[in-house]
């Protein structure tokens, strides 16, 4: 201790700040569970599929699986000691191994183990099954004229008087709109290893979003506690929603065949089995009807939001609470009702997708806000600005949240200046008054997003910080690293606390023997959660810390402060260092665990009110595109987004989610389209014939800013914002902006109804409807 030592800068907090696993990436040495060191006499495990959408089984011959080279064995149903079940929710209706009947095609039939992954991979595919054919209902209008079986209690929300609305309101308009579904497509596939133990002990590596969820599903297949399950989580290679539920399979798969042979399992599907046999974001119909004015005020609003879910529950109903949730998107209906329908389909069960419900509810809110632009005239951007929520009246939501925190305008209003939107449109009417082969468009569009689990449990957060007598920390949190920059957030977080760099933070793997019951990566939620936990459990230190060091200097406690590289105790400066050695040296406890919970929120689903939301992230885009009116094809040209992510903690990362959730959902929103055929065999199930998007389809010109004066006033972590999924949504103004360069065919006096995603045959398709209108 030094009482001339003078408190360092250290700059940790709302500074750019690079990924704590970039270097790793770009240099191929982030670990992750493939490149894992296998322990000897590790056993590898396949799935053998199903070839049918719906039938019954009427016999497996297992014979040449079992004498196959390398087969150590094979698990069916009959191998599993608990429940074969793996369904995150209550109904327990999604088995591990189909049981008489497969309900889509790709369903695991059985798990073929071993010695080498080829071995298993090809032995599943020589069993001899025989089926009895049923007919598959395949999509959403299918299961609609079957009955509409539901897989979830659908939800209603409603506010006014609507069928009276409806029928005052001088103009409306009734449609539909398809909106495709997304394969999440993570770099890393699914993939689980595990490792058992002594006694019912088994510890699996796995490649999910939702560790506490795999270790109840492990326990539950196993027929164990849960104490004796340990799920590990170093790092995903990517995630979107797509390892929140699905690696539940992969995990059980891998914990029954350790622990029933006692030799490590590792499972790791081929890019078309996993495609094929994992859920994927829900594909919807809307069915709406809207009542507005010669302005382009909205009175009412009903609509049916029915989705394909697949054959089981999975996640599907709250996937469609929260697309009811966001068919508002920033706009406000005096009166209104919607509907969800999850449906039961014999198609795989689609779960979770970055937004969760919500680009599909803001997707269909945007049609109808482009059909009465085009009936009335008017540029769609003037009807966007005429029915925003207000910021002191108008401003109560269909499941009756009041809208508190709305800077929608003000994201708009400064995007539209710095963007020279009414200028560029100007100029391209002008263009496409001149031009008969090339059409542009340009569509500026908002987004307001709901940061929270509607699951109110979920909305809840640990951590266990360790301080060590040399000054460094060890950080453990509940929430999981997917590429996202959560690791680099929460640790940013503590250092900051601490007054110390990042590099005396070690950021520990997600572990569920450190912070038990976690919830899941998703919801935008993992930095609020995890990163308030974390601060909690650095209040708890700082706490001892101080009471320590007043002692230490017989000075009173409020003479302590935290300063950069220390405390200064009066005139003292303690470095961290020597404090917590200090501490340690005088029995102060150097461990605390850490809690939050979201205050404020509250949610009935039977009722349809409540605040299931605790704040709105804020985002608006711009984006110009070029259409090729004889073939259909197109480029972005250029595109500019304003987002509000509070006061970011780390622009760096923050702008890189920004961008990449817009190419994100430009991906789905354009090129990226599911296929099944007749028969229900998914066609879409590899790179060759699924369309990501490319380096080379990010438009030329790319610019995009942070809302540098926004601060969130609800916060918990330093006034910031979540920004995982809100800005997929800002990927909206494309289709909007190809929509204007198709109904230019008709002088812009027809909406063009564009299904999603809108791929060149789509664009070519409206081009000619455009041309029979004109006529």
């Amino acid at each position: 201790m030094n009482k001339h030592s003078a408190p360092i800068e250290i700059a940790t907090l709302h500074t750019p700040t690079r990924h704590d696993s970039g270097h790793k990436h770009v240099t191929g040495t982030a670990e992750y569970i493939d490149d894992m060191v296998e322990p000897e006499g590790t056993m590898h495990a396949y799935l053998a599929l199903s070839s049918r959408a719906h039938a019954e089984i009427v016999s497996i011959d297992l014979t040449a699986v079992k004498a196959a080279p390398g087969v150590i064995g094979v698990l069916t149903d009959e191998d599993i000691p608990g429940e074969n079940d793996i369904s995150p929710s209550h109904f327990h209706d999604e088995p591990i191994f189909a049981i008489g009947k497969v309900h889509f095609w790709g369903q695991p039939l059985f798990a073929v183990i071993g010695e080498t992954r080829e071995a298993a991979r090809r032995a599943a595919h020589l069993a001899v099954v025989e089926y009895r054919d049923l007919e598959p209902m395949l999509d959403v209008r299918a299961a609609q004229a079957g009955g509409g079986k539901v897989v979830a209690p659908p939800l209603a929300l409603q506010r006014g008087e609507v069928e009276a609305a409806l029928a005052a309101a001088p103009r409306k308009v009734e449609g539909s709109i398809a909106i495709g579904g997304q394969d999440h497509f993570y770099l890393e596939g699914q993939i689980a290893m595990a490792i058992p133990g002594e006694d019912e002990d088994v510890t699996v590596h796995s490649s999910t979003q939702h560790p506490s969820e795999v270790q109840l599903m492990v326990a539950q297949v196993l027929g164990i506690r849960q104490h004796a399950v340990t799920i590990v989580v170093r790092r995903m290679g990517g995630g979107f929603g797509g390892k929140e539920t699905q690696g539940n399979l992969f995990a059980c798969v891998a914990a029954l065949a350790a622990k029933k042979w006692n030799r490590t399992c590792k499972i790791r599907p081929d890019r078309d089995d996993d495609m094929t046999a994992t859920g994927k974001r829900h594909d919807f119909v809307v069915d709406y009807r809207v009542g507005y004015d010669d302005s382009g005020k909205i009175h009412a609003v009903d609509a049916v939001y029915a989705a394909r879910a697949g054959f089981s529950s999975d996640l599907s109903g709250p996937v469609t609470d929260r697309a009811l949730f966001h068919a508002d998107n920033a706009y406000w209906y005096p009166a209104v009702r919607v509907r969800s329908e999850p449906l039961y389909t014999n198609t795989v069960s689609n779960t979770a997708f970055r937004g969760f419900g919500g680009p599909q509810g803001m997707v269909a809110c945007e049609r109808w806000i482009e059909e009465i632009a085009y009936a009335l005239g008017k540029d769609p951007l003037e009807i966007r600005k005429a029915n925003f929520y207000g910021t002191d009246s108008n401003n109560v939501t269909p499941y009756h949240q009041v809208v508190e925190d709305n800077v929608i305008h003000r994201v708009v209003s400064e995007l539209e200046a710095s963007s020279d939107y009414q200028a560029r449109r100007q100029a391209i009417l002008a263009f496409n008054r001149e031009n008969t082969v090339l059409r542009k468009g340009i569509a500026l569009t908002p987004v307001k997003f709901g940061i929270s689990f509607t699951a109110t449990w979920y909305n809840q957060g640990g951590a266990l910080v360790h301080l060590y007598k040399d000054g460094t920390i060890q950080l453990n949190h509940g929430g999981t690293e997917m590429g996202q920059g959560l690791y680099v957030k929460v640790a940013q977080v503590v250092a900051d606390a601490f007054g110390v760099g990042l590099d005396s933070v070690k950021i520990m793997a997600t572990n569920t023997s450190k912070v038990a019951n976690t919830s899941a990566t998703a919801a935008s939620s993992g930095t609020d959660l995890n990163g308030a936990a974390a601060l909690d459990a650095c209040r708890q230190l700082k706490e001892r810390l101080t009471a320590h060091a007043a002692k230490l200097h017989q000075v009173p406690e409020e003479a302590v402060q935290w300063v950069q590289g220390g405390v200064q105790a009066g005139e003292t400066f303690v470095p961290f260092g020597e404090l917590c050695a200090s501490a340690y040296h005088n029995r102060v406890q150097l461990s605390a665990a850490g809690f939050y919970k979201t205050p404020e929120i509250h949610w009935d689903r039977g009722s349809g009110r409540g605040r299931p939301f605790y704040y709105y992230a804020y985002g608006a885009s711009v984006s110009e595109v070029t259409i090729d009116t004889l073939t259909g094809e197109y480029v972005v040209d250029r595109v500019d987004i304003l987002h509000d992510v509070g006061k970011s903690l780390n622009p760096a990362i923050d702008l890189g989610q920004v961008e990449g959730g817009f190419i994100q959902g430009m991906g789905w929103l354009t090129s990226e389209e599911l296929v099944w055929d007749g028969k229900g065999q998914l066609r879409t199930h590899a790179p060759s014939t699924y369309k990501i998007p490319l380096a080379s389809d990010v438009p030329p010109v790319f610019n995009v800013r942070l809302a540098e004066w926004s601060s969130n006033k609800e916060a918990v972590i330093g006034r910031s914002k979540a920004v995982g999924e809100p800005p997929l949504m800002l990927a909206i103004s494309v289709v909007e902006a190809l929509s204007m360069a198709v109904a230019s065919v008709a002088d812009y006096r027809v909406a063009p109804r564009l299904d999603t995603p809108v791929t060149p045959e789509r664009v070519l398709m409206g081009v000619e409807r455009m041309r029979g209108a004109r006529r």
